[in-house]
């Protein structure tokens, strides 16, 4: 064992530190990297959850990537689907693509008694990801469609739901309107109750079937709107976005999930900044802190250089000591810091403590995301640029003279 680390081991783990001033120097050192491992993991954990759970949201409901009709613009009336140069057969075959589903939309206003409200309806067809819409649900089902003939089963939002003083099994009139045409009414019956906390779908979306869609769009019975494609993993969206636009032809185009509501992306946008920021604040102040003990350690053990340097110890290897000792007091920090951080992220991911207002943060509970590189690399980051951090200050021992040093008291 090299010098250095056997010295710094000994002093480190010497009793003499428990009836001295290094006691609360170790504390406070120790202190600070636990709350700044904490802080950072708490940070990152919640700042990546939210933004993974606000994308899978988006992309759940309406597809990770969806193609429609360059017709239809930015309407939420689609317009038919053009089959040139369009090969569903091929997007199915891509590696990540899980599953796709089919829909056409249509506006209209739901109304009675007790209120009105302008919705989106989206009619889906039997090919319709049930399981992955069951996480939505609050109350009943989710429509069930064969596509042979009508069904009048809907699902609406919590908040259309709750504006109409709707509830499961309860009965609503609709109307579509049309260009130059008389209004079309149909008549729909509440199946289920979904919320995803996203506010923009909430306000708007009911779910039906895809027949209604079309009769309202004059479409034949084999023409779609649009199709809803789903990836195995939310991250990959911009990986696997060129090679699916090559699929769907000319007259057709491909939107992200992430780009059907830029003012969500936007604010999704913020907690990288928000994540560097708090992350860089809490490095700086443990730097600070360790800093400080290694600088109190040297004086308070500036007999021991004295005494290192008259047995022939170069500078270097008393910093490299010195060095070692505050690094081996920060690991105990260390271990506490990611203890309590995880078990406070744990605590969050199973139970929900803390709640959101989803109106203000699309989510109803803060979520958190484990990802344990991220939890290895605070850690070891922290240790690096607390280490490198340390080497300058610790050129104030080449300063100490060993016959001062011995002297001193």
């Amino acid at each position: 064992m090299k010098f250095p680390l056997y010295f710094s081991r000994k002093i480190a783990f010497s009793k003499d530190n428990k009836n001295n001033l290094s006691r609360v120097i170790i504390f406070i050192g120790r202190l600070s990297v636990a709350l700044g491992i904490i802080v950072s993991l708490i940070t990152v954990a919640t700042g990546f959850g939210s933004k993974k759970a606000i994308k899978e949201r988006l992309a759940d409901f309406s597809g990770h990537i969806t193609v429609r009709s360059t017709r239809s613009n930015s309407s939420y009336n689609t317009s038919v689907l053009d089959n040139q140069g369009l090969n569903i057969a091929k997007i199915k075959e891509l590696p990540d693509v899980e599953s796709i589903q089919k829909y056409v939309t249509v506006t209209g206003i739901m109304r009675n008694e007790h209120n009105f409200a302008g919705i989106i309806f989206k009619g889906i067809g039997k090919d319709f990801d049930s399981v992955r819409f069951k996480k939505f649900l609050i109350a009943g089902t989710t429509p069930k469609v064969t596509e042979v003939g009508f069904n009048n089963d809907v699902a609406v939002s919590q908040k259309i739901a709750n504006d109409l003083h709707l509830k499961v099994n309860d009965s609503i009139v609709t109307v579509f309107l049309k260009a130059d045409q008389k209004p079309l009414y149909r008549k729909f019956k509440i199946i289920g109750i979904y919320r995803t906390d996203i506010k923009l779908i909430d306000e708007q979306f009911v779910i039906g079937g895809i027949n209604h869609a079309r009769k309202i769009q004059d479409m034949k019975p084999d023409e779609i709107g649009g199709i809803d494609i789903f990836l195995k993993n939310v991250n990959d969206i911009d990986k696997d976005f060129p090679d699916i636009e090559k699929l769907i032809g000319y007259k057709n185009y491909a939107e992200k999930a992430t780009e059907k509501f830029p003012q969500i992306t936007d604010w999704i946008s913020i907690f990288d900044t928000n994540i560097a920021l708090i992350i860089i604040i809490m490095l700086i102040v443990v730097v600070i802190n360790i800093i400080m003990v290694l600088l109190i350690l040297i004086i308070e053990r500036t007999n021991s250089i004295g005494l290192l340097k008259t047995l022939g110890a170069s500078n270097a290897q008393i910093r490299a000591t010195f060095i070692n000792y505050t690094l081996i007091i920060m690991i105990p920090g260390l271990l506490y810091g990611n203890a309590i951080g995880l078990g406070l992220i744990l605590i969050q991911k199973f139970f929900g403590v803390i709640k959101l207002n989803p109106e203000n943060y699309y989510v109803s509970t803060v979520p958190v995301d484990l990802n344990p590189i991220a939890i290895v690399s605070i850690s070891l980051g922290i240790l690096a640029i607390s280490a490198l951090a340390l080497i300058i200050p610790s050129y104030l021992i080449s300063k100490i003279s060993p016959v001062k040093a011995i002297k001193y008291n």
